[in-house]
């Protein structure tokens, strides 16, 4: 039988530090007129902006946090039209994101905004083939659409395209044997397929995850059995050893969600089973890997006081508590992690803090300032968006060592570089004038 989230939190829908690990409270919902209602919606994606602020929705409201703490609603969509999946910066500098409830059909809606607010609908679900009620962002390819699954309402569930101008396209219609009740993005790997999970569907309803290209061809490569997981709320990531990484609501020895590595030809492994006990269970927001190469994650249930840890996990599966969620600092972690360029990671609660509503919080696990970039891959002659901080006119960027030449520096937080002839796979690397920067993952140099 399901265990479930509450309906609040699907629609809608963790002090004890460890070591050095500096847990801080920058934002306590709730404490002034016009904050943002309980924003860690779930899956809760947080995009950095080229000026170097964090870009999320929640409730109703897509909002701004800046590393200081200081939040800004951008646009009120209303408590009726939940917008939970937090938002994509995509390379033309709009941000694209969905509500569940909006649109014609009462079913939700594809938008993208502006850094201001300004809204503009792209695509109204039908909740027919299309599905309807996503939950998760759609994600920009290299190409430069956008993909996204929705059905978070249990019916029906669909992985789609969409252009910048609206143009949506159905690539996959689910039918409960491969997977049913998407809630996270979809990520696109090194080999230009769409990886995503299904939180329910498959063996025994436990869920499955699946690949897909920009034709639809379709392949399940996992189904959870419940001895290797079950409900998969968060996605993917792809680490730089070329494997995906992920987790668990539940499943595993103690049913509290276990953390899992998965080849690109489909075969998992359970790297660790969360107890439930000081390691925490049931994630909903997933992992990111850090510049140190660790994966780091939230989850909901365990820890000391029963509200969950933040972790960090080497690629080969040892877990280490860093912080322990108590009610005054901010409680049920959903939303998924950012690591800022500024080195330290970011997320938000749902419950907790001063004065209940939820936190947006940081830890500074000690890792330094470093790049990255948009999009992931690019061939010579291609332009790609980095930021960081502290860019200057002098700053000089090279791709694993080959120099771009005439770098644009839009912010002191924004890049625009082309790709230089001669560039091959690597890091790229900023030297300014407080040192050399290098980005948190590999670029992908494609041949021509």
């Amino acid at each position: 039988m399901r265990k479930l989230l509450p309906l609040s939190i699907l629609l809608l829908a963790a002090s004890t530090a460890a070591s050095a690990q500096t847990y801080t409270v920058i934002h306590s919902f709730g404490s002034r007129a016009g904050d943002p209602s309980r924003p860690s919606a779930w899956p809760g994606t947080i995009a950095q902006s080229r000026g170097g602020a964090m870009f999320t929705t929640g409730g109703g409201d897509a909002f701004r946090v800046w590393p200081g703490g200081d939040v800004q609603v951008l646009h009120q969509f209303g408590a009726t039209n939940p917008v939970v999946g937090g938002l994509t910066l995509a390379t033309g500098g709009q941000y694209y994101g969905t509500t569940q409830q909006g649109g014609t059909y009462k079913t939700g809606t594809i938008f993208k905004m502006s850094q201001h607010g300004n809204v503009t609908t792209l695509y109204e679900f039908q909740n027919g083939s299309d599905a309807g009620f996503p939950s998760a962002v759609p994600i920009q390819s290299v190409e430069g659409d956008f993909y996204g699954t929705a059905g978070a309402g249990g019916q029906y569930a669909s992985v789609y395209r969409i252009t910048k101008d609206g143009n949506f396209t159905l690539l996959h219609g689910f039918t409960g044997a491969d997977g049913n009740t998407p809630f996270a993005p979809l990520l696109q790997g090194t080999d230009y397929y769409f990886y995503g999970t299904m939180a329910y569907g498959g063996e025994g309803d436990h869920g499955t995850i699946f690949r897909v290209n920009s034709s639809g061809d379709f392949k399940v490569l996992v189904k959870f059995n419940g001895t290797n997981g079950w409900s998969p709320y968060s996605g993917l990531i792809q680490a730089n050893d070329g494997n995906f990484y992920g987790v668990t609501y539940h499943g595993g020895v103690t049913n509290a969600g276990v953390l899992f590595r998965i080849t690109p030809d489909g075969t998992l492994t359970v790297l660790h089973n969360f107890s439930g006990g000081s390691d925490g269970g049931e994630s909903t927001g997933g992992l990111v890997q850090a510049s140190d190469g660790n994966l780091y994650g939230a989850n909901i249930s365990g820890g000391k006081y029963g509200h969950g840890v933040l972790f960090r996990a080497t690629l080969a599966g040892e877990v280490v508590p860093l912080h322990t969620f108590i009610q005054a600092s901010g409680v049920d972690a959903y939303s998924a992690l950012l690591q800022h360029t500024n080195g330290k990671l970011y997320g938000c609660t749902y419950n907790g803090g001063k004065f209940g509503e939820g936190v947006f919080y940081s830890l500074d696990a000690g890792l330094p300032p470093f790049v990255t970039y948009l999009p992931t891959y690019g061939r010579p002659g291609a332009l790609v968006q980095i930021l960081g901080q502290g860019f200057t006119a002098d700053s000089k960027v090279s791709f694993e060592g080959a120099p771009a030449t005439s770098p644009v520096v839009v912010y002191q937080t924004y890049i625009r570089v082309i790709v230089p002839a001669g560039a091959t796979t690597g890091p790229i690397t900023v030297t300014t004038a407080n040192g050399t920067l290098s980005s948190n993952k590999v670029f992908i140099v494609h041949p021509q």
